[in-house]
């Protein structure tokens, strides 16, 4: 059997499988697929992140903070430690520990931006899937956090217009960054990607909240049928309610990006955080929700307890005041009515309340910014955010050894200097006396860790894992995600259990995350597995199969993470894959996910290695292939248009390989085979494209294009990605 009718297999008992009338079960075990009977190389295994203490640090023996210097607003990086000063509450501390840490790669390109191309019905096509990033290579972190619960409609238009902008234009390759908004079910660190796809699509789901605090517009008009002053100030169907489920979502986003390593920072897009308000309590609703507000109405209690756990989370809060430019005068949707004086003391009372509206709405995005270190851009209607991207470049670390009255649970104030003419230093504005081993939570269970690494954008390697997700869809199920999962079998903890037999006991979890990090499907499997005889052996050399399914019910964009556990030695690994479910019941071309596999050319074999293949791998979720192997393919393409004489579709899919952003290869259009194919709505697609020789190791991206010609569309296409690598044999 040729590889390219072992891949058509592939997809007919895997995609079309359910259409027979077996649906998936996610309830029950995945099912373990026997090792491939040919000899394999197994894929090179990453290598554990190591932990960088590049962090914000608060012992008994050290207390460290962080610090950037710029000169005119550009970050200065060339600065020793005998040109720094750092002091706690007044007292000059000797400084022991220094460091500048650089977040910038020697050369950076945007992430996954779009390839000039001929056609220019590619204008259209997605941008390019993003290589994930490694912790130990350098990255800014930056949670992009959309406060739709204190944003105006205005604003709201405003803000998606200047996070498009950031997103196509600034975002670089080693940018992990989250958008999120408060008024939703938040999530976190999953959100947390460099791939312009998932930004984009979070970017186009934030909208105007009716519970926002503020109105359709930065300022409501002025009502005054009897002729004094109008009242100018918040509406919405939750009113200030809502202050205290934004701060609650802060508390929650701050909370996990403390489990993300090295300095971080938060961009807080509102019109109105205030510190204070004259209307409601608001309980904070944690552990200490028995505590009160120093005054009923006074947030600044909240908003120092929110500076604190930034502080020690490592994580700089930069304030951005989305009422812009605002003109505070008298409009035409205002009313003003009476004699002369009453309307001049009426226009005058309007401007003078709305300047003093303005200030109170971003007071208290100001007290998070300058004591956690960040700064407050104001009266921009682009937001700055070439600033405050341009301030994450790199960091100095200051540290000094404490004193004993340095933990007395008091608050300390911190305040650094730098002795050079002309430049200007921002850090801390301070801490409270608990070193970090008093203020840390328990030690983490293995669910907890299993949770985490779920979840982190940097995942776990401790049992390497390779996964392959996409979408299908049968008339008799609907859509699914279809996962496959390659986990390498030395890397669990295998009992002899007699007579040849060998088991092991894993935990197999999955996750759909949908927009702003909601979980939207999961499935859990604790299994024991039992291999005998050669079957085990030959897993150790070439690893494990598994496959599960999750149906999923809507269409849109989502991520699913997946994680093992060996639960005999509580050794993690996890992986998650970006996934695109098309909305079939528009009637519009769409692809399913790709299947790869690989062959070598005859000419390009060694006959006498019995490893002499193009794929690294044959299961599904390994996707290693040697320069010149034949890169083979496998797709469904769902509504194709029928020729009302043939009775049949009429599509051609085009190859191409991207590489570091560019066309590296380029197959001429292939005909579509639709002989034989049960159902002409769903055809199976297969091709074949030859590596060049000369291809570098590396990530490279496969981009299938459909065309239909028949389509009533105008573009009459439609496109699918999928990674793959490229190794040396």
């Amino acid at each position: 059997m040729t590889k390219q009718a072992f891949l058509a297999l592939v997809l007919v008992f895997s995609i079309l499988e359910p259409a027979l009338g077996q649906s998936p079960q996610p309830s029950q075990a995945p099912a373990v697929q026997p090792p491939s009977i040919q000899t394999q190389t197994p894929p090179t295994q990453q290598t554990p992140p190591s932990d960088k203490e590049d962090t914000v640090r608060i012992t008994t023996n050290l207390v460290q903070v962080d610090a950037v210097v710029t000169k005119d607003g550009k970050p200065v990086n060339d600065l020793k430690a005998d040109e720094f000063e750092i002091f706690e509450d007044g007292h000059r501390q000797i400084i022991t520990n220094f460091a500048y840490v650089s977040n910038i790669p020697d050369s950076v390109t945007p992430a996954n931006s779009k390839t000039p191309v001929k056609n220019p019905r590619d204008r259209n096509i997605p941008p390019i899937p993003a290589v994930p990033i490694r912790l130990n290579d350098p990255h800014r972190i930056v949670a992009l956090v959309v406060d739709d619960l204190g944003l105006s409609a205005e604003s709201m238009s405003q803000v998606r217009r200047q996070l498009r902008k950031y997103v196509n234009e600034q975002l670089q390759a080693n940018d992990l960054v989250a958008i999120i908004r408060t008024g939703g079910d938040v999530g976190a660190l999953q959100q947390f990607t460099n791939d312009k796809r998932v930004l984009l699509s979070a970017i186009d789901k934030a909208q105007w909240n009716i519970c926002s605090r503020v109105g359709p517009t930065v300022f409501q008009p002025m009502l005054a049928s009897d002729g004094s002053p109008g009242q100018d100030g918040t509406t919405g169907l939750c009113g200030w309610r809502s202050v205290g489920s934004t701060m609650r979502s802060l508390r929650f986003i701050l909370q996990s990006m403390a489990e993300l390593p090295g300095r971080k920072s938060m961009v807080i897009f509102s019109d109105s955080i205030p510190r204070e308000e004259q209307e409601v309590t608001m309980s904070f609703g944690d552990e200490d929700s028995d505590r009160v507000f120093p005054s009923s109405r006074n947030y600044y209690y909240v908003l120092q307890k929110l500076a604190e756990i930034a502080i020690r989370a490592s994580v700089v809060i930069y304030g951005v005041d989305t009422q812009g430019l605002q003109y505070t005068g008298v409009t035409a949707a205002d009313m003003i009515s009476g004699s002369s004086r009453n309307m001049t003391n009426q226009i005058n009372a309007t401007q003078m309340s709305r300047s003093l509206l303005l200030w109170q709405r971003r007071e208290g995005a100001e007290v998070l910014a300058r004591e956690t270190g960040g700064f407050m851009v104001q009266n921009s209607n682009d937001y700055r955010l070439n600033r405050i991207m341009e301030d994450q470049q790199g960091y100095y670390l200051l540290g000094y050894r404490p004193t004993e009255e340095t933990f007395n649970r008091h608050f300390h104030h911190i305040k650094a200097r730098v002795k050079r003419s002309g430049l200007s230093l921002r850090t801390r504005k301070g801490f409270y006396g608990i070193s970090e081993d008093d203020a840390k939570l328990a030690q983490r269970t293995p669910i907890d860790k299993t949770n985490l690494a779920l979840i982190s954008p940097f995942g776990a390697h401790d049992v390497e894992v390779e996964l392959t997700s996409f979408f299908a869809n049968s008339q008799a199920t609907g859509s699914l995600l279809r996962s496959f999962m390659y986990i390498n079998a030395n890397d669990l903890t295998f009992a002899d259990i007699g007579d040849g037999w060998h088991a092991t006991n894993v935990e197999i979890r999955g996750i759909i995350f949908g927009n702003n990090g909601d979980v939207v499907g999961q499935v859990n499997y604790t299994r024991r597995l039992r291999i005998r005889a050669e079957a085990y052996e030959q897993a150790l050399r070439e690893g494990l199969a598994l496959q599960f399914d999750m149906p999923i019910k809507k269409p849109g964009p989502y991520q699913l993470r997946a994680s093992v556990r060996d639960l005999a030695s509580s050794r993690i690994g996890s992986a998650g894959q970006f996934v695109s479910v098309p909305n079939l019941g528009n009637q519009r071309l769409a692809l399913s996910g790709i299947v790869l596999g690989g062959t070598v050319a005859a000419s390009q074999t060694n006959q006498s290695s019995p490893a002499a293949a193009g794929a690294v791998t044959d299961s599904p979720a390994i996707r290693r292939f040697s320069p010149g192997a034949n890169l083979q393919f496998a797709c469904v393409i769902y509504n194709g248009a029928i020729d009302p004489a043939s009775h049949r579709p009429q599509l051609t899919v085009q190859a191409r390989l991207f590489n570091d952003g560019k066309i590296v290869q380029t197959s001429p259009p292939m005909s579509v085979d639709v002989a034989n194919q049960p159902d002409l709505t769903r055809v199976i697609a297969t091709g074949l494209v030859r590596l060049n020789t000369d291809l570098e190791p590396g990530k490279y991206f496969l981009q299938l294009v459909v065309s239909d010609p028949l389509s009533k569309e105008k573009q009459g296409g439609a496109m699918q990605w999928i990674d793959f690598e490229v190794v040396k044999r």
